[in-house]
């Protein structure tokens, strides 16, 4: 603690020289900046206007920084942003969620940040973290952008504009080399196709063979390899004229790895017998050595048309978009320790069971991780413990399973929007929005009878890869909203808007499972189908989202301003099924007091803000400080549990959820070319009522850190008159984070369960499990970059994670096992890159 509280009071100490990057103006903003060269102009309220006027915190990377920082993706603005943090790819692409300022967006259902793109809301949380053309300019706004920018909004926004085509043929291509065969190249060319006519043509590429191997499988064999590309398109008709169509599609295909996890135990009462049955998450050593090579694949097409049609004093935008988004993972199971792959009801599937017998004895002895070990038989420990064995998850045995996953989204949407163009005091904007989706999300587990995973959600005893457990459902969802607002402008120091927005969602469910059996325990493939047949399923979800903005400019340097919002995101249905399943394997056995429903509540919050911001000397500091207050209304956690029936991911509600913080950012300009920048962000969140824990109630909001701390410098001096020298240094601290609910609590396993009728016979005390060690620690990442800059050539060195800070990006604890599900942190990367544009 004292460490920590040092470590917050000398980032404060450094504030009057440091602070948020500065950023340059983009040119094409150049109209609206009120005659001041150096105004930032952005589009956070649908309006351009100066950064310095909008009554919010923004964070904004201009093209300029983009390019210093060489920033693609929401990880790396993220990383860049004080009070947002990011987990991104640890299971698959497309999971990425990121928490602003103590709101989270929980896997598997609605983010909680709305990605938009060229005035464009994107439908589906795999986009999030999308490489997204070629970037202009990027805003992150805070707090609940729903009467604003529309759906799934409630903890903030990503605005993101992209190139658009000139007058004149331009291009530039732009490719990195790093260790670990890290590779990315981008290009693109734009430009007039005929009078009033233009286009961008963009593309992107990829690689890595990644940090981790698989000591199992062989030496070249990695788990966290990727390699991802994309096309971007876009054709603009009538720039600048009464009437202008924007027509954009997108092409992208990632195929890597996925879940790359280790266990680590919280198993106190066993700690006597090994010390890593209690292991800290930030201290585990990480070997991976499945037997099932994890792979991912994702492809993603969306296509777009955006019209602005100026109507004398007004102007109507209409937009459609059209999305699809597949993907699927293949991994090693997770169900070894509980045996249920050691028997069968099936004669069918003896080939599995026999194949689980003959990988563990061959492999007896193979050093995996702590406190795992590989006995002569497949019996836990619990019930043989002379030559039983202790796996852990994603063994080189068969005797965990497979399973295979799938999420495939498609989606229509659209809006219409009429506003006010002229330079009134009062401006308004009015308009619908319609959205349709049709998602199929399937998680299959099977046995390993070692000869692959046939990818399909189910296959039957006969098969090589025989299912015993199936969650499979088909969600339909119907968006309607509609939305307007006010902007009153009495006077040049003060203005006041109000922006309404009413949201209603129709979902629907179906089941994909069919009517069959697990052939190893001979009960139902869905635990559900025990209490009947599985039936469609349906809900409404509607919200009001009214949000108010004050601010008053007592000079043109100070801007002192304060809003509130509702932030609102739309309820849904877990597969069907996990309700029962939940209840008998923990609830029944255990008694673990946790609550899990087929269909999952809205969440809604209520947020303020107030601050000031400003500039000093001459525009040399400049400065924005802020406070903000949310309550937040049954809060969408995802939960993780393991057991004998494989694995299940749901969500649950957190009724009540307090947020409170401050945030500051300064930037210093010391000389003409030399900046230093830095930020300080606090968060103290407390769960309030948690009726699907009860028992957590005072701990923090999950996956919310304590504090961020930014800091940096940039530097670019003039070598030559034709020749820059660009050094730039950016270090992020961020604080600890607890993952989970449950945090420094003792809670009953499965293990607390199973030991009284084991061959141990000891108490069931003896298998709780303390989750104070699940807490990821504070750490810092340092980035580097340096290189030489002409009109038309660069040359970069960098140098990611330059310390080569060893972290993990997340930490899963699943409550009734007993641990956690970690993945490791990126590493370091050091590489060259190159430019050239024309």
């Amino acid at each position: 603690m004292r460490s920590t509280n040092w470590l917050i009071s000398a980032s404060v100490a450094v504030f009057a020289m440091t602070g948020s990057p500065a950023m340059a103006q983009d040119a094409g903003a150049a109209a609206t900046n009120d005659g001041d060269p150096s105004a930032i102009i952005v589009t956070a309220r649908r309006l351009s206007e100066r950064l310095q006027d909008v009554p919010a915190s923004v964070s904004v990377l201009t093209a300029a920084d983009l390019q210093t920082t060489g920033a693609e993706r929401a990880q790396d603005f993220v990383q860049l942003t004080p009070g947002v943090t990011i987990v991104t790819g640890t299971a698959e692409a497309g999971d990425t969620q990121i928490n602003i300022r103590g709101i989270n967006g929980a896997r598997d259902a609605e983010s909680s940040v709305a990605l938009v793109v060229d005035g464009i809301l994107k439908t589906n949380t795999a986009q999030l973290n999308q490489q997204q053309g070629t970037l202009q300019q990027v805003e992150i706004l805070k707090g609940p952008q729903g009467a604003i920018y529309g759906r799934n909004a409630a903890a903030g926004a990503i605005v993101v504009q992209t190139l658009k085509p000139g007058s004149e043929f331009e291009g530039a291509a732009r490719a990195s080399y790093g260790e670990n065969n890290t590779f990315m190249g981008t290009a693109y060319v734009a430009g007039p196709l005929a009078d009033n006519v233009g286009a961008v043509l963009s593309g992107y590429y990829s690689s890595t063979d990644g940090f981790f191997k698989n000591i199992y499988l062989n030496d070249s064999s990695t788990v966290d390899q990727k390699k991802d590309w994309s096309v971007d398109g876009r054709v603009m008709v009538g720039r600048d004229t009464a009437t202008q169509l924007d027509i954009k599609a997108r092409y992208g295909e990632f195929h890597g790895a996925s879940l790359p996890f280790n266990a680590a135990f919280h198993l106190p009462g066993f700690a006597a017998v090994n010390p890593a049955f209690n292991e800290n998450v930030n201290a585990h050593p990480f070997h991976f050595y499945n037997n099932i090579p994890a792979t991912n694949d994702q492809t993603s097409f969306d296509v777009s048309a955006k019209l602005d049609q100026q109507l004398g004093g007004m102007k109507l935008v209409a937009w459609l978009l059209y999305s699809n988004v597949k993907q699927d993972l293949v991994a090693d199971g997770t169900s070894a320790d509980f045996g249920r792959y050691i028997s069968a009801v099936d004669p069918a599937v003896d080939s599995s069971v026999n194949a689980c017998f003959n990988s563990t004895a061959a492999l007896t002895g193979f050093p995996v991780n702590q406190p795992a070990f590989i006995g002569q038989i497949p019996v836990p420990f619990l019930f043989a413990p002379a030559n039983g064995s202790t796996f852990g998850p994603y063994s080189p045995t068969t005797c965990d399973g497979t399973q295979y996953q799938v999420r495939n989204q498609e989606d229509i949407s659209g809006e219409i929007r009429l506003m006010s163009d002229h330079g009134g005091p009062l401006q308004w904007q009015v308009g619908a929005y319609y959205l349709h989706i049709n998602r199929k999300v399937g998680v299959s587990l099977g046995a390993d009878s070692g000869q692959g995973v046939i990818k399909q959600l189910y296959n039957p005893p006969t098969s090589v890869n025989p299912t015993s457990l199936l969650l499979a459902d088909n969600f339909k969802t119907d968006v309607y909203a509609g939305f307007g607002s006010l902007e009153w402008k009495p006077s040049a120091q003060f203005r006041a808007g109000l922006a309404l927005r009413y949201d209603i969602e129709d979902r629907k469910s179906a089941s994909l499972v069919p009517t069959a059996t697990d052939p190893f325990t001979g009960g139902p493939i869905n635990p559900g189908q025990a209490f009947g047949p599985l039936t469609p399923k349906s809900a409404r979800f509607e919200q009001f989202e009214p949000k108010i903005t004050l601010n008053w400019e007592p000079s043109p340097n100070v801007n002192l301003y304060a809003n509130w919002g509702i932030g609102f995101k739309s309820g849904g249905f877990n597969n069907q099924g996990s309700a029962a399943l939940i209840d008998a394997n923990f609830n029944q056995f255990i008694n673990a007091g946790v609550t899990i429903n087929d269909q999952y509540k809205k969440e809604w919050s209520s947020a303020w803000e107030a601050g000031i911001k400003g500039s000093m000397l001459d525009d040399h500091l400049t400065f924005d400080l802020a406070g903000y207050y949310t309550r937040v209304h049954d809060m969408q956690f995802f939960e993780f549990f393991v057991g004998s029936f494989g694995l299940l991911r749901v969500v649950s509600n957190i009724d009540l959820v307090d947020i409170k913080g401050a945030e500051a950012n300064v930037t210093a300009r010391l000389i003409r070319n030399w900046k230093v920048y830095g930020s300080l962000n606090v968060t103290d969140s407390k769960i309030l009522k948690n009726s699907s824990r009860p028992y957590t109630v005072g701990n923090k909001s999950p996956y919310t850190a304590d504090y961020t701390i930014n800091l940096g410098t940039e530097l670019d001096p003039d070598l030559t008159d034709t020749i820059k020298l660009v050094v730039r240094a950016d270090y992020r601290i961020t604080g600890p984070t607890w993952f989970h609910t449950v945090q420094n609590q003792t809670r009953p396993t499965l293990f607390s369960g199973l030991l009284p009728i084991s061959a141990l016979a000891l108490p069931s005390s003896v298998g709780d499990a303390n989750f104070a060690a699940a807490r990821r620690d504070a750490f810092g990442v340092l980035n580097l970059r340096a290189g030489l800059k002409t009109d038309h050539f660069t040359i970069t060195v960098f140098a990611d994670n330059a310390l080569d800070r060893k972290y993990i990006a997340e930490a899963i604890p699943a409550i009734e096992f007993g641990g956690s599900f970690i993945s490791p942190g990126a590493r370091r990367t050091i590489g060259v890159e190159i430019g050239a544009k024309f």
